[in-house]
Protein backbone atom coordinates (compact mmCIF):
# COMPACT_ATOMS: atom_id res chain seq x y z
CA UNK A 1 0.00 0.00 0.00
CA UNK A 2 1.53 3.50 -0.92
CA UNK A 3 2.52 5.80 1.96
CA UNK A 4 -0.23 8.83 1.96
CA UNK A 5 1.02 12.24 1.53
CA UNK A 6 -0.26 14.97 3.72
CA UNK A 7 0.84 18.33 2.68
CA UNK A 8 -0.35 21.29 5.13
CA UNK A 9 -1.33 23.83 2.91
CA UNK A 10 -1.22 26.67 5.79
CA UNK A 11 2.72 25.87 6.11
CA UNK A 12 2.98 26.32 2.19
CA UNK A 13 1.26 29.18 2.11
CA UNK A 14 3.56 30.88 4.98
CA UNK A 15 6.80 29.91 3.42
CA UNK A 16 5.46 31.61 0.10
CA UNK A 17 4.27 34.56 1.71
CA UNK A 18 7.57 34.65 3.59
CA UNK A 19 9.40 34.48 0.39
CA UNK A 20 7.76 36.55 -1.29
CA UNK A 21 8.02 39.74 2.16
CA UNK A 22 11.82 38.64 1.56
CA UNK A 23 12.24 39.17 -2.31
CA UNK A 24 10.35 42.72 -1.44
CA UNK A 25 12.43 43.70 1.24
CA UNK A 26 15.43 43.26 -1.66
CA UNK A 27 13.91 44.97 -4.03
CA UNK A 28 12.92 48.07 -1.95
CA UNK A 29 16.95 48.14 -0.60
CA UNK A 30 17.97 48.12 -4.22
CA UNK A 31 15.38 50.84 -5.39
CA UNK A 32 16.98 52.87 -2.35
CA UNK A 33 20.57 52.03 -4.02
CA UNK A 34 19.47 53.21 -7.18
CA UNK A 35 18.33 56.45 -5.96
CA UNK A 36 21.66 56.63 -4.12
CA UNK A 37 19.13 57.35 -0.69
CA UNK A 38 17.98 60.65 -2.29
CA UNK A 39 15.04 61.76 0.18
CA UNK A 40 11.76 61.30 -1.07
CA UNK A 41 8.50 58.85 -1.12
CA UNK A 42 8.63 55.40 -0.07
CA UNK A 43 5.31 54.34 -0.96
CA UNK A 44 3.32 50.82 -2.34
CA UNK A 45 3.33 51.44 -5.87
CA UNK A 46 4.44 53.57 -8.59
CA UNK A 47 2.39 56.77 -9.19
CA UNK A 48 2.66 56.47 -12.94
CA UNK A 49 2.24 52.65 -12.82
CA UNK A 50 -0.52 50.26 -12.25
CA UNK A 51 -2.56 50.30 -9.80
CA UNK A 52 -1.23 53.31 -8.25
CA UNK A 53 -1.98 55.44 -11.06
CA UNK A 54 -5.79 54.87 -10.47
CA UNK A 55 -6.14 54.88 -6.79
CA UNK A 56 -6.54 58.03 -5.85
CA UNK A 57 -4.19 60.38 -3.89
CA UNK A 58 -3.98 59.58 -0.29
CA UNK A 59 -1.58 59.69 2.68
CA UNK A 60 -0.13 56.36 1.60
CA UNK A 61 -0.53 56.05 -2.35
CA UNK A 62 0.42 59.10 -3.73
CA UNK A 63 -1.42 58.58 -7.17
CA UNK A 64 -1.14 60.14 -10.42
CA UNK A 65 -2.73 63.74 -9.23
CA UNK A 66 0.27 63.87 -6.22
CA UNK A 67 1.82 66.72 -8.29
CA UNK A 68 -0.93 68.49 -8.33
CA UNK A 69 -2.77 67.77 -4.85
CA UNK A 70 0.54 68.16 -3.29
CA UNK A 71 2.66 70.63 -5.24
CA UNK A 72 3.14 73.41 -2.15
CA UNK A 73 4.22 70.35 -0.09
CA UNK A 74 5.78 67.67 -1.70
CA UNK A 75 9.37 69.45 -2.51
CA UNK A 76 9.51 71.08 0.84
CA UNK A 77 9.09 68.10 2.77
CA UNK A 78 12.38 66.46 1.66
CA UNK A 79 14.14 69.96 1.38
CA UNK A 80 14.95 69.43 -2.20
CA UNK A 81 13.37 70.33 -5.31
CA UNK A 82 14.74 66.91 -6.85
CA UNK A 83 12.98 63.57 -4.57
CA UNK A 84 12.95 60.09 -5.76
CA UNK A 85 10.40 58.05 -5.48
CA UNK A 86 10.87 54.04 -3.96
CA UNK A 87 7.90 51.11 -4.26
CA UNK A 88 7.90 48.42 -2.00
CA UNK A 89 5.39 46.58 -3.45
CA UNK A 90 5.27 47.65 -7.22
CA UNK A 91 6.85 49.61 -9.56
CA UNK A 92 10.80 50.59 -10.47
CA UNK A 93 12.57 53.33 -8.65
CA UNK A 94 12.39 56.99 -10.28
CA UNK A 95 13.20 60.50 -9.78
CA UNK A 96 10.92 63.64 -9.58
CA UNK A 97 12.20 67.44 -10.33
CA UNK A 98 10.62 70.80 -9.81
CA UNK A 99 14.05 71.89 -10.43
CA UNK A 100 14.48 74.34 -13.97
CA UNK A 101 18.31 73.08 -14.07
CA UNK A 102 17.63 69.10 -13.31
CA UNK A 103 14.94 69.39 -16.08
CA UNK A 104 17.40 71.44 -18.62
CA UNK A 105 19.41 68.27 -18.38
CA UNK A 106 17.07 66.09 -18.91
CA UNK A 107 15.61 67.97 -21.43
CA UNK A 108 17.73 69.72 -23.57
CA UNK A 109 19.20 67.52 -26.58
CA UNK A 110 22.52 67.63 -26.86
CA UNK A 111 25.03 65.61 -28.97
CA UNK A 112 25.87 63.57 -25.71
CA UNK A 113 22.61 63.16 -24.28
CA UNK A 114 21.81 60.01 -21.93
CA UNK A 115 17.72 60.69 -21.82
CA UNK A 116 14.88 59.89 -24.16
CA UNK A 117 10.93 59.98 -24.23
CA UNK A 118 10.11 56.75 -22.17
CA UNK A 119 7.87 54.27 -24.43
CA UNK A 120 4.67 54.66 -21.44
CA UNK A 121 4.87 58.40 -22.18
CA UNK A 122 4.74 58.60 -25.90
CA UNK A 123 2.78 55.12 -26.40
CA UNK A 124 -0.85 57.12 -26.64
CA UNK A 125 0.58 59.59 -29.28
CA UNK A 126 2.88 57.18 -31.53
CA UNK A 127 0.30 54.65 -32.46
CA UNK A 128 -1.19 57.59 -34.98
CA UNK A 129 2.04 57.82 -36.49
CA UNK A 130 5.74 59.20 -35.58
CA UNK A 131 5.29 63.27 -34.95
CA UNK A 132 7.36 65.75 -33.31
CA UNK A 133 6.43 65.52 -30.00
CA UNK A 134 6.94 61.72 -29.59
CA UNK A 135 10.26 62.01 -31.58
CA UNK A 136 13.50 61.54 -29.84
CA UNK A 137 17.03 60.59 -31.09
CA UNK A 138 18.80 63.41 -32.57
CA UNK A 139 18.43 62.74 -36.69
CA UNK A 140 14.57 61.58 -35.72
CA UNK A 141 13.41 64.58 -34.47
CA UNK A 142 15.83 66.97 -36.69
CA UNK A 143 13.78 65.33 -39.68
CA UNK A 144 10.57 66.13 -38.27
CA UNK A 145 11.39 69.48 -36.90
CA UNK A 146 12.77 70.52 -40.62
CA UNK A 147 9.93 69.72 -41.99
CA UNK A 148 6.98 70.66 -39.12
CA UNK A 149 8.92 74.15 -38.04
CA UNK A 150 8.37 76.19 -41.54
CA UNK A 151 4.45 75.62 -41.17
CA UNK A 152 4.74 77.83 -37.95
CA UNK A 153 5.64 80.93 -39.25
CA UNK A 154 4.17 85.09 -39.30
CA UNK A 155 1.91 83.94 -42.13
CA UNK A 156 -0.22 81.29 -40.15
CA UNK A 157 -0.06 83.67 -37.03
CA UNK A 158 -1.67 86.20 -38.91
CA UNK A 159 -3.98 84.09 -40.31
CA UNK A 160 -5.02 82.65 -36.58
CA UNK A 161 -5.11 86.48 -35.81
CA UNK A 162 -7.54 87.51 -38.70
CA UNK A 163 -9.73 83.81 -38.73
CA UNK A 164 -10.12 84.82 -34.17
CA UNK A 165 -11.10 88.04 -35.24
CA UNK A 166 -14.02 86.87 -37.58
CA UNK A 167 -14.78 84.29 -35.49
CA UNK A 168 -15.49 85.75 -32.30
CA UNK A 169 -17.56 88.17 -34.43
CA UNK A 170 -19.67 84.74 -35.44
CA UNK A 171 -20.19 83.92 -31.50
CA UNK A 172 -21.35 87.16 -30.86
CA UNK A 173 -23.95 86.45 -33.14
CA UNK A 174 -24.74 83.73 -32.78
CA UNK A 175 -24.48 83.03 -29.21
CA UNK A 176 -27.20 86.17 -29.02
CA UNK A 177 -24.27 87.78 -26.77
CA UNK A 178 -25.16 91.37 -29.34
CA UNK A 179 -28.79 91.74 -28.20
CA UNK A 180 -28.09 91.53 -24.15
CA UNK A 181 -26.23 93.66 -21.95
CA UNK A 182 -25.59 90.20 -19.65
CA UNK A 183 -25.00 87.05 -20.71
CA UNK A 184 -24.76 84.09 -18.31
CA UNK A 185 -22.29 81.42 -19.11
CA UNK A 186 -22.59 78.64 -16.88
CA UNK A 187 -19.30 76.69 -18.94
CA UNK A 188 -16.94 79.31 -20.70
CA UNK A 189 -15.24 75.75 -22.21
CA UNK A 190 -18.09 75.78 -24.01
CA UNK A 191 -17.03 78.67 -26.03
CA UNK A 192 -13.35 78.19 -25.46
CA UNK A 193 -13.31 74.45 -26.54
CA UNK A 194 -15.75 75.33 -29.78
CA UNK A 195 -13.69 78.22 -30.42
CA UNK A 196 -9.87 76.50 -30.34
CA UNK A 197 -11.55 73.91 -32.38
CA UNK A 198 -12.32 76.12 -35.76
CA UNK A 199 -9.35 77.98 -35.49
CA UNK A 200 -7.78 74.49 -35.37
CA UNK A 201 -9.84 73.88 -38.55
CA UNK A 202 -9.55 76.74 -40.38
CA UNK A 203 -5.95 78.12 -39.44
CA UNK A 204 -4.36 74.45 -39.39
CA UNK A 205 -6.19 72.77 -41.65
CA UNK A 206 -8.16 75.18 -44.42
CA UNK A 207 -11.55 73.82 -43.57
CA UNK A 208 -14.25 76.01 -43.90
CA UNK A 209 -15.91 76.40 -40.38
CA UNK A 210 -17.95 78.56 -39.10
CA UNK A 211 -19.67 79.31 -35.30
CA UNK A 212 -23.20 78.30 -36.91
CA UNK A 213 -22.67 75.11 -38.36
CA UNK A 214 -21.02 72.07 -36.64
CA UNK A 215 -17.43 71.55 -37.64
CA UNK A 216 -18.00 68.60 -39.97
CA UNK A 217 -15.31 66.30 -42.04
CA UNK A 218 -15.79 65.56 -45.66
CA UNK A 219 -18.49 62.89 -44.87
CA UNK A 220 -20.57 65.21 -43.26
CA UNK A 221 -19.57 63.60 -39.30
CA UNK A 222 -19.19 65.99 -36.41
CA UNK A 223 -15.55 67.07 -36.23
CA UNK A 224 -15.46 66.27 -32.29
CA UNK A 225 -16.61 63.06 -32.76
CA UNK A 226 -14.34 62.55 -35.22
CA UNK A 227 -11.49 63.35 -32.71
CA UNK A 228 -12.73 60.54 -30.23
CA UNK A 229 -13.68 57.92 -33.21
CA UNK A 230 -10.00 57.07 -33.97
CA UNK A 231 -10.65 54.75 -37.15
CA UNK A 232 -12.78 57.52 -38.48
CA UNK A 233 -10.57 60.51 -37.95
CA UNK A 234 -7.59 58.01 -39.16
CA UNK A 235 -9.09 57.58 -42.36
CA UNK A 236 -10.11 61.03 -42.92
CA UNK A 237 -6.71 62.16 -42.49
CA UNK A 238 -5.08 60.14 -44.61
CA UNK A 239 -7.53 60.42 -47.45
CA UNK A 240 -6.56 64.17 -46.41
CA UNK A 241 -2.57 64.00 -46.82
CA UNK A 242 -3.54 62.57 -50.55
CA UNK A 243 -5.81 64.64 -51.63
CA UNK A 244 -3.80 67.81 -50.50
CA UNK A 245 -1.02 65.85 -52.34
CA UNK A 246 -2.80 65.23 -55.11
CA UNK A 247 -3.57 69.13 -54.95
CA UNK A 248 -0.08 70.66 -55.19
CA UNK A 249 1.25 67.72 -57.83
CA UNK A 250 -1.63 68.88 -60.05
CA UNK A 251 0.09 72.80 -60.17
CA UNK A 252 3.42 73.58 -61.66
CA UNK A 253 5.68 74.69 -59.20
CA UNK A 254 6.02 78.44 -59.54
CA UNK A 255 2.00 78.26 -58.50
CA UNK A 256 3.14 76.05 -55.42
CA UNK A 257 3.19 78.88 -52.87
CA UNK A 258 -0.42 80.64 -54.00
CA UNK A 259 -1.99 77.27 -52.47
CA UNK A 260 -3.06 78.19 -48.82
CA UNK A 261 -1.58 79.46 -45.94
CA UNK A 262 -2.68 77.02 -43.79
CA UNK A 263 -0.38 75.25 -41.16
CA UNK A 264 -1.47 71.46 -42.73
CA UNK A 265 -0.99 72.71 -46.86
CA UNK A 266 2.33 74.40 -45.57
CA UNK A 267 3.36 70.96 -43.91
CA UNK A 268 2.28 68.82 -46.44
CA UNK A 269 4.32 70.99 -49.27
CA UNK A 270 7.56 71.30 -47.36
CA UNK A 271 7.35 67.27 -46.74
CA UNK A 272 7.18 67.12 -50.64
CA UNK A 273 9.73 69.66 -51.02
CA UNK A 274 12.42 68.04 -48.90
CA UNK A 275 14.66 65.67 -49.94
CA UNK A 276 14.61 62.38 -49.08
CA UNK A 277 16.66 62.68 -46.03
CA UNK A 278 14.22 64.70 -44.44
CA UNK A 279 10.76 63.74 -46.15
CA UNK A 280 7.69 62.42 -44.22
CA UNK A 281 6.23 59.46 -44.94
CA UNK A 282 2.11 59.64 -45.17
CA UNK A 283 1.72 58.35 -41.58
CA UNK A 284 4.39 60.41 -40.09
CA UNK A 285 2.28 63.33 -41.85
CA UNK A 286 -0.78 61.76 -40.42
CA UNK A 287 1.08 61.62 -36.75
CA UNK A 288 1.86 65.38 -36.94
CA UNK A 289 -1.56 66.73 -37.86
CA UNK A 290 -3.18 64.84 -35.03
CA UNK A 291 -0.95 66.37 -32.56
CA UNK A 292 -1.49 69.52 -34.23
CA UNK A 293 -5.33 69.16 -33.79
CA UNK A 294 -5.17 67.04 -30.12
CA UNK A 295 -2.54 69.57 -28.78
CA UNK A 296 -3.76 72.68 -30.08
CA UNK A 297 -6.96 72.35 -29.09
CA UNK A 298 -7.54 71.31 -25.83
CA UNK A 299 -4.65 72.90 -24.05
CA UNK A 300 -5.49 76.65 -25.24
CA UNK A 301 -9.12 75.90 -24.80
CA UNK A 302 -8.78 75.24 -21.01
CA UNK A 303 -5.54 78.22 -20.52
CA UNK A 304 -7.90 80.76 -22.15
CA UNK A 305 -10.39 79.25 -19.85
CA UNK A 306 -8.57 79.90 -16.59
CA UNK A 307 -7.43 83.38 -17.62
CA UNK A 308 -10.82 84.24 -17.74
CA UNK A 309 -12.00 82.84 -14.52
CA UNK A 310 -9.22 84.40 -12.91
CA UNK A 311 -9.61 88.40 -14.17
CA UNK A 312 -13.29 87.99 -13.09
CA UNK A 313 -12.43 87.50 -9.71
CA UNK A 314 -9.76 90.45 -9.71
CA UNK A 315 -11.62 93.31 -11.14
CA UNK A 316 -8.36 95.79 -10.72
CA UNK A 317 -6.39 92.93 -13.07
CA UNK A 318 -9.19 93.01 -15.21
CA UNK A 319 -9.70 97.28 -15.96
CA UNK A 320 -5.62 97.31 -16.46
CA UNK A 321 -5.75 94.67 -19.02
CA UNK A 322 -9.16 96.45 -20.62
CA UNK A 323 -7.08 99.84 -20.31
CA UNK A 324 -4.40 98.71 -22.57
CA UNK A 325 -6.56 96.95 -24.55
CA UNK A 326 -8.34 100.15 -24.93
CA UNK A 327 -5.13 102.76 -25.25
CA UNK A 328 -3.67 100.25 -27.97
CA UNK A 329 -6.88 99.55 -30.13
CA UNK A 330 -9.82 102.11 -29.42
CA UNK A 331 -13.29 101.41 -29.17
CA UNK A 332 -13.78 101.13 -33.03
CA UNK A 333 -11.67 99.56 -35.08
CA UNK A 334 -11.25 95.35 -34.88
CA UNK A 335 -7.01 94.71 -33.48
CA UNK A 336 -4.46 93.53 -35.92
CA UNK A 337 -1.42 90.90 -35.73
CA UNK A 338 0.66 94.45 -35.83
CA UNK A 339 -0.80 95.09 -32.10
CA UNK A 340 0.06 91.91 -30.93
CA UNK A 341 3.47 92.98 -29.31
CA UNK A 342 1.48 96.24 -27.63
CA UNK A 343 -0.62 93.82 -25.98
CA UNK A 344 1.76 92.55 -23.53
CA UNK A 345 -0.86 92.79 -20.37
CA UNK A 346 -3.46 90.61 -22.44
CA UNK A 347 -0.24 87.91 -22.66
CA UNK A 348 0.62 88.36 -19.27
CA UNK A 349 -2.21 87.08 -17.96
CA UNK A 350 -3.01 84.37 -20.73
CA UNK A 351 0.65 83.14 -19.56
CA UNK A 352 -0.42 83.60 -16.08
CA UNK A 353 -2.76 81.20 -16.40
CA UNK A 354 -0.80 78.96 -18.68
CA UNK A 355 1.80 78.78 -15.61
CA UNK A 356 -0.64 78.30 -12.66
CA UNK A 357 -2.55 75.48 -15.20
CA UNK A 358 0.39 73.76 -17.54
CA UNK A 359 -1.70 71.46 -19.91
CA UNK A 360 1.50 69.46 -20.07
CA UNK A 361 1.93 69.03 -16.42
CA UNK A 362 4.67 66.36 -16.34
CA UNK A 363 7.39 65.22 -18.86
CA UNK A 364 8.54 61.61 -18.33
CA UNK A 365 12.05 60.21 -19.53
CA UNK A 366 14.30 57.66 -19.56
CA UNK A 367 18.09 57.01 -19.21
CA UNK A 368 18.93 54.75 -22.09
CA UNK A 369 22.60 54.58 -20.75
CA UNK A 370 24.14 54.43 -17.24
CA UNK A 371 24.76 58.92 -16.48
CA UNK A 372 24.23 61.24 -13.67
CA UNK A 373 22.22 64.29 -12.59
CA UNK A 374 23.77 67.85 -10.96
CA UNK A 375 21.68 67.82 -8.25
CA UNK A 376 21.00 71.30 -6.40
CA UNK A 377 21.76 70.62 -2.83
CA UNK A 378 20.48 71.60 -0.14
CA UNK A 379 17.25 73.65 -1.63
CA UNK A 380 17.59 77.44 -1.47
CA UNK A 381 21.61 77.18 -1.73
CA UNK A 382 22.90 78.38 -4.37
CA UNK A 383 25.81 76.97 -6.21
CA UNK A 384 26.27 73.63 -4.15
CA UNK A 385 24.77 70.42 -6.20
CA UNK A 386 25.56 66.85 -5.35
CA UNK A 387 26.08 64.42 -8.43
CA UNK A 388 23.56 61.52 -8.31
CA UNK A 389 24.27 58.48 -10.51
CA UNK A 390 21.66 57.59 -12.75
CA UNK A 391 20.96 53.86 -13.66
CA UNK A 392 20.33 53.06 -17.48
CA UNK A 393 16.31 52.30 -17.56
CA UNK A 394 15.60 54.78 -14.58
CA UNK A 395 13.12 57.02 -15.36
CA UNK A 396 13.14 60.67 -14.28
CA UNK A 397 10.11 62.68 -14.26
CA UNK A 398 10.24 66.85 -14.65
CA UNK A 399 7.36 67.75 -12.70
CA UNK A 400 6.52 70.90 -14.54
CA UNK A 401 3.62 72.12 -12.19
CA UNK A 402 6.03 71.86 -9.62
CA UNK A 403 8.06 74.14 -11.19
CA UNK A 404 5.32 76.43 -11.71
CA UNK A 405 4.64 76.51 -8.77
CA UNK A 406 8.10 76.72 -7.20
CA UNK A 407 9.38 79.68 -4.87
CA UNK A 408 12.78 79.96 -5.93
CA UNK A 409 11.37 80.81 -9.64
CA UNK A 410 8.21 82.54 -8.76
CA UNK A 411 7.30 84.72 -5.63
CA UNK A 412 3.77 83.66 -4.05
CA UNK A 413 3.39 80.93 -6.55
CA UNK A 414 0.05 80.95 -5.61
CA UNK A 415 -1.39 84.25 -6.32
CA UNK A 416 -2.80 85.45 -9.45
CA UNK A 417 0.05 87.74 -10.55
CA UNK A 418 0.39 88.21 -14.50
CA UNK A 419 2.69 91.52 -14.03
CA UNK A 420 5.65 88.55 -13.19
CA UNK A 421 5.39 88.49 -16.99
CA UNK A 422 6.52 92.17 -17.66
CA UNK A 423 8.95 92.08 -20.79
CA UNK A 424 8.64 88.55 -21.47
CA UNK A 425 7.69 87.38 -25.07
CA UNK A 426 6.75 83.68 -25.79
CA UNK A 427 10.12 82.63 -27.18
CA UNK A 428 11.46 83.24 -23.29
CA UNK A 429 12.32 80.27 -21.80
CA UNK A 430 11.11 81.48 -18.96
CA UNK A 431 7.55 80.39 -19.67
CA UNK A 432 8.60 77.14 -19.05
CA UNK A 433 5.17 75.22 -19.01
CA UNK A 434 6.12 75.13 -22.43
CA UNK A 435 8.84 72.81 -21.83
CA UNK A 436 12.55 74.08 -21.77
CA UNK A 437 15.24 74.23 -24.61
CA UNK A 438 14.98 73.73 -28.39
CA UNK A 439 12.12 71.22 -28.03
CA UNK A 440 9.59 73.46 -26.55
CA UNK A 441 6.42 73.86 -27.41
CA UNK A 442 6.45 74.78 -31.81
CA UNK A 443 2.81 75.63 -31.48
CA UNK A 444 3.28 78.20 -28.86
CA UNK A 445 3.09 81.12 -31.34
CA UNK A 446 -0.14 80.26 -32.93
CA UNK A 447 -1.91 79.43 -28.66
CA UNK A 448 -0.63 82.89 -27.66
CA UNK A 449 -1.47 85.02 -30.90
CA UNK A 450 -4.89 82.96 -31.10
CA UNK A 451 -5.69 83.47 -26.91
CA UNK A 452 -4.32 87.54 -27.12
CA UNK A 453 -6.86 88.48 -29.98
CA UNK A 454 -9.99 86.40 -28.37
CA UNK A 455 -9.40 88.35 -25.14
CA UNK A 456 -8.74 91.75 -26.54
CA UNK A 457 -11.66 91.15 -28.40
CA UNK A 458 -13.66 90.05 -25.61
CA UNK A 459 -12.72 91.73 -22.98
CA UNK A 460 -12.92 94.99 -24.89
CA UNK A 461 -16.34 94.22 -24.84
CA UNK A 462 -17.73 92.40 -21.83
CA UNK A 463 -16.93 92.57 -18.23
CA UNK A 464 -16.07 89.40 -16.83
CA UNK A 465 -17.68 88.52 -13.52
CA UNK A 466 -17.73 85.01 -11.55
CA UNK A 467 -20.86 82.98 -11.47
CA UNK A 468 -21.96 82.67 -8.23
CA UNK A 469 -23.93 80.23 -6.53
CA UNK A 470 -26.85 81.61 -3.86
CA UNK A 471 -24.52 83.24 -0.89
CA UNK A 472 -21.26 82.01 -2.52
CA UNK A 473 -18.75 84.18 -1.95
CA UNK A 474 -16.15 85.05 -4.59
CA UNK A 475 -12.94 83.06 -2.53
CA UNK A 476 -15.19 80.07 -2.34
CA UNK A 477 -16.18 80.43 -6.38
CA UNK A 478 -12.24 80.09 -6.40
CA UNK A 479 -12.41 77.28 -4.21
CA UNK A 480 -14.60 75.58 -5.89
CA UNK A 481 -14.26 76.49 -9.91
CA UNK A 482 -10.14 77.13 -9.57
CA UNK A 483 -9.15 73.41 -9.65
CA UNK A 484 -7.44 71.14 -11.97
CA UNK A 485 -9.31 68.73 -14.17
CA UNK A 486 -6.60 65.98 -15.04
CA UNK A 487 -7.11 63.62 -18.14
CA UNK A 488 -4.30 62.97 -20.88
CA UNK A 489 -3.65 67.03 -20.38
CA UNK A 490 -4.32 69.51 -16.79
CA UNK A 491 -7.18 72.03 -17.44
CA UNK A 492 -8.99 74.02 -15.40
CA UNK A 493 -12.24 72.50 -14.10
CA UNK A 494 -15.57 74.37 -16.01
CA UNK A 495 -15.93 77.78 -15.29
CA UNK A 496 -19.21 79.56 -14.90
CA UNK A 497 -19.38 83.33 -15.40
CA UNK A 498 -21.38 86.21 -16.65
CA UNK A 499 -20.37 88.51 -19.57
CA UNK A 500 -21.29 92.37 -18.99
CA UNK A 501 -21.57 94.34 -21.72
CA UNK A 502 -19.65 97.67 -21.27
CA UNK A 503 -20.79 101.06 -21.68
CA UNK A 504 -18.12 103.37 -24.06
CA UNK A 505 -18.07 106.75 -21.89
Amino acid sequence: MAPSLHVDFSHVALTLAFVYVVSKIVDYRRGLQTVSSLPGLRVPFYPLGMPGAIIPTSWWNPGLHFTWLWRDSVYKRFGFDTISVVSFISGAPAFYTADLSVARQVLQPSEGRSYWKSEVSVSAIIKWGMNLLAADGGDIWRRHRRVVGPAFNNDLYKLVWRVTVSTYREMVDVEGFADNNECVVPEVQTLTFKLALLLIGRCAFGFPFNWADPATTADGKMMRESVEAEDCLMGFLKALVKERKSDFRSQHMDDVSNKGKDAFSMLVKASMDEGAKYTLDDDELVGNIFIMLFAGHESTAHVISATLGFLSLYDDLQQEVYDQIITVVGHERDPVFEDYNALDKVLSAFFEALRMFPPGFIAMREAFEDTALQIPNPNGVEGETVTIPIAKGTQVIVDITGMQYNPRYFEKPFEFMPSRWKGCTVESEAVSAFSVGPRTCIGRKFATTEAVCFLTMLLRDFKIEPLLQPGESKQAWKSRVLDASITMTLGVKPVPVKFIRRKQL
